[in-house]
């Protein structure tokens, strides 16, 4: 757990979902104004065209890291999803992307951990999770119905709570404090257009959540990355279907 000096704002840096898109994360890295930590809620490496490029970053950001389904699915090839099927498409993806990844890069992976706690001011902290903190593949979305929302989430409405998985910014209050999602750094997208239609974002989402003497604020930020990059990334990075992937992106 990590503290901060009372008297004093803390800010804290809440990203998740990069899938692989170091494009985003570095836009999202760009963006960011003075923050005291930075967390992220996992599934960061695998998916997009740039997992050693994204491993490396945030271990240069000195970043913890939670695990996320996509990420345990990256190093175990288990599916534990009750809702996604593995198809030969996402075996061969995953095959590449640890055929990117040196030895050093699958040792910082299999050290993201289950929840990160981060202690903020007045006997105030905020637990961190990839879906919910019981498991990394629950999902949390604006509709869920409020049983099963207080079943996820209520053993721990003391905390603040955070988590990621569904690639969507929301905010839901829990009593006297409130879950949030920071959106998804490199993949988001609206998840209400058909599928013919279906286009990702070209921003990257993220938040932070300040505290100060029992005051607790949470911005949400989108910030704009260079989508022709990335297409061009996909298209000479050798991953499977990467063609498929860039014309998300296109107009």
């Amino acid at each position: 757990m990590s503290g901060f000096n009372e008297g004093r704002e803390m800010r804290i840096a809440i990203i998740s979902d990069m899938h692989g898109n170091c494009v985003a994360l570095d836009a999202v890295v760009n963006d960011l104004p003075s923050v005291d930590r930075m967390v992220c809620l996992g599934d960061a490496i695998q998916g997009g065209p740039q997992p050693r490029e994204t491993a490396q970053r945030l271990r240069s950001l000195s970043c913890p890291v939670v695990m996320g389904n996509a990420d345990a699915w990256l190093l175990s090839g288990k599916d534990t999803s009750t809702v996604e099927t593995t198809t030969s498409k996402m075996l061969a993806i995953r095959e590449w992307s640890l055929s990117q990844l040196a030895e050093e890069d699958i040792e910082f992976i299999k050290g993201f951990q289950p929840t990160i706690t981060i202690s903020l001011d007045n006997g105030h902290t905020l637990l961190c999770f990839h879906g919910s903190p019981r498991s990394f593949d629950d999902i949390i979305l604006p509709e869920t119905p409020e049983e099963e929302f207080r079943q996820l989430l209520g053993d721990y409405q003391t905390s603040f709570l955070t988590g990621g998985h569904t690639h969507l910014q929301q905010i839901r209050r829990l009593d006297n404090t409130f879950f949030f999602n920071p959106g998804s750094v490199g993949f988001a997208y609206n998840r209400h257009l058909p599928e013919e239609h279906f286009h990702a974002d070209p921003w990257a989402e993220y938040a932070i959540l300040s505290a100060e003497n029992g005051r607790i604020s949470l911005e949400f930020r989108r910030v704009p990355f260079n989508v022709n990059r990335l297409i061009e990334i996909y298209l000479s990075s050798g991953r499977p279907y990467a063609e498929d992937a860039a014309a998300q992106y296109r107009p």
